[in-house]
């Protein structure tokens, strides 16, 4: 299988936004809301275009990653410029073929040699160790609320850009949308059954672990 990774087209959007239901309904919640922050997020000022890649196997889409812009929050009120990526999205039937990291480690190597100091993500830690990433809190790295969750985990792609500090890690607003306008949104494609899975209660228990 051949695999190619460029930059999502404008006339592709909606085949990503496809792709994007498919790999997340009923993964984490019943439905799933991924799609319609796709659709938001490329107008946002925080969207990153330069970090918009689809994946693409013997010519059809697959898989796609975004990024948008996130901070870090010094207790001294010094802030780092740094990104997020999310979602990553991989069709069912050509996951676990190596997509999703091709994605991932691709669009790793293009914000490095931007300058982007640094990626903060929320995700699990069984899929993104294996890129580098660590716990947030091997880097002070809390939440708003000053927690430290055990989903949020972070990766320096500048060395030492986060060492000696205690941050507060600000995503993008973006991610702060109205759920209604989402299954407002959703309600434009071909109709799926929502049901709770194995992987809800899994997500559910890691929105709600910390670590100390």
């Amino acid at each position: 299988m051949l695999i190619d990774i460029r930059h999502e087209m404008e006339q592709e959007r909606r085949s990503v936004e496809v792709i994007t239901r498919e790999a997340f309904w009923n993964l984490y919640v019943p439905g799933c809301v991924e799609h319609y922050l796709v659709h938001i997020m490329r107008e946002h000022p925080d969207f990153l275009g330069d970090l918009d890649f689809v994946a693409l196997a013997d010519g059809q889409i697959v898989g796609n990653i975004m990024y948008t812009k996130s901070r870090l929050v010094g207790l001294e009120g010094t802030t780092l410029e740094i990104a997020t990526f999310g979602p990553v999205s991989v069709v069912p039937e050509f996951q676990k073929r190596g997509i999703g990291a091709s994605l991932i480690s691709h669009s790793l190597e293009r914000a490095s040699a931007m300058g982007i100091p640094a990626v903060v993500i929320y995700g699990s830690p069984h899929h993104y160790c294996r890129h580098g990433f660590k716990s947030a809190r091997d880097f002070n790295i809390a939440n708003e609320q000053g927690k430290h969750p055990y989903a949020m985990l972070a990766l320096e792609l500048k060395k030492d850009a986060l060492n000696s500090k205690s941050w507060t890690y600000m995503e993008s607003p973006v991610f702060n949308f109205n759920p209604e306008a989402a299954d407002t949104f959703d309600a434009s494609f071909p109709y799926k059954e929502r049901s709770p899975s194995w992987t809800q209660v899994e997500f559910s228990m890691s929105c709600r672990a910390f670590i100390e």
